[in-house]
């Protein structure tokens, strides 16, 4: 049963993570780095060839343009892999200074509009079901702006892209606590990001980005409200020590990772309707090794999750034995799962431990010779 379940995971890798990246202070180059969206779909089609279950790949747009998306999602589907969310980006222009939908200039205002619409388009060109909304938008300095009015200005954005999407398509909204704007965020948590949502409809739903949160936030609290309200779209995952680090999910703590994977099983969301989705920015650690531990860390997270003895848990609950409750939970966590997965991906025809075979592949060193010279992909690439 719980190998049924497992095998059915599906682990969404971004497009982003392939390409150099850094801090605000330095950018720093790898061998072998895509040098577009082509060779990053190569890269990603890897990740899902030694784990087996991360088929699709998130775009950001436009990091990932290409003259023909059309030819792009054909190509995927050549390497074993799809096209997965289509990422607006409408916070690196110079135009985006003080805020895109929620900007004072109307001007400014159409432009990033225009930007969420075409990202549209592009879903129905690769066959893509969902776009992400992440918003830089707000304030630095008290009385900068109308916050209220902000939040109108927001409203009518999402408004004329809820109008636009088709049969099958959503959109998620992120939110984020602070960052790049310090004074007020147009979409700061995940209440302003449900409230927008529930105002739509249900092709508007939320993403919870792992990362996205004050310290001390119980953001299984969060996963199991939304589920509830049938509000929860995905995740972004990664990991974080003080604020949106973009580390390797589950690098900082496995047991808060483990925790928002049983409400999610509890709640109903193992299933298409949510999606796992990897944001990371691997800055000093390998790029493809990256990902695939990640999704590892995912599925052995999940794996846990599912080994939750949930008729005893309930009993105990019943009973109100707070002890006996959570020793349920911490039995299944710290069960070794490794060998079970090792097992199932070997009844899936793959190597029980996709980081050493990846090692073994020589497609490193088949690509850092194959991609010297031209320029390498990275943030605004």
């Amino acid at each position: 049963m719980v190998k049924d379940l497992l095998r059915r995971q599906h682990i969404e890798t971004p497009s982003w993570a392939y390409g150099n990246s850094g801090t605000r202070f330095k950018v720093f180059a790898q061998q072998g780095v895509p040098r577009d969206p082509y060779e990053k779909l190569a890269d990603a089609a890897q990740v899902h060839a030694f784990t087996g279950i991360a088929p699709t790949v998130a775009l950001h747009i436009p990091w990932d343009r290409v003259d023909s998306y059309e030819d792009l999602a054909r190509h995927a589907r050549a390497l074993g892999v799809g096209i997965g969310a289509i990422n607006s980006n409408v916070f690196q222009d110079d135009d985006y200074k003080l805020g895109s939908v929620t900007h004072p200039d109307q001007a400014v205002r159409r432009k990033a509009l225009d930007h969420l619409l075409h990202c549209v388009d592009i879903m129905d060109a690769t066959g893509s079901a969902t776009l992400k909304l992440w918003f830089s938008d707000g304030t630095n300095y008290p009385g900068q702006d109308d916050i209220r009015a902000r939040q109108d200005r927001l409203a009518f954005a999402l408004e004329r892209v809820y109008e636009r999407l088709g049969e099958g398509q959503r959109f998620l909204l992120e939110y984020k606590l602070f960052e790049p704007a310090f004074y007020v965020t147009d979409v700061p948590d995940w209440g302003t990001a449900y409230a927008h949502c529930l105002r739509l409809g249900d092709k508007a739903q939320v993403v919870v980005d792992t990362g996205h949160h004050a310290p001390g936030t119980n953001i299984e609290f969060i996963v199991a409200f939304l589920l509830r309200e049938g509000k929860l779209g995905g995740f972004d995952f990664n990991s974080r020590f003080y604020a949106d680090d973009d580390l390797m999910v589950g690098a900082a703590d496995p047991f808060q990772l483990f925790r928002i994977m049983f409400e999610v099983i509890c709640g109903g969301g193992y299933g298409p309707q949510v999606a796992f989705m990897l944001d990371q920015c691997h800055n000093i650690e390998p790029k493809i090794p990256g990902q695939i531990r990640s999704v590892m860390n995912v599925q052995e997270a999940t794996a846990k999750a599912l080994l939750v003895d949930r008729d005893a848990l309930a009993a105990a609950q019943r009973e109100g034995d707070v002890l006996g409750a959570n020793a349920v939970l911490m039995d299944a966590y710290n069960t070794d799962v490794r060998p079970l997965l090792g097992e199932l991906r070997a009844e899936m025809g793959l190597d029980p431990d996709p980081m050493a075979a990846y090692a073994r592949s020589g497609y490193f060193e088949k690509i850092a010779a194959e991609r010297a010279g031209g320029t390498q992909s990275g943030w605004g690439a």
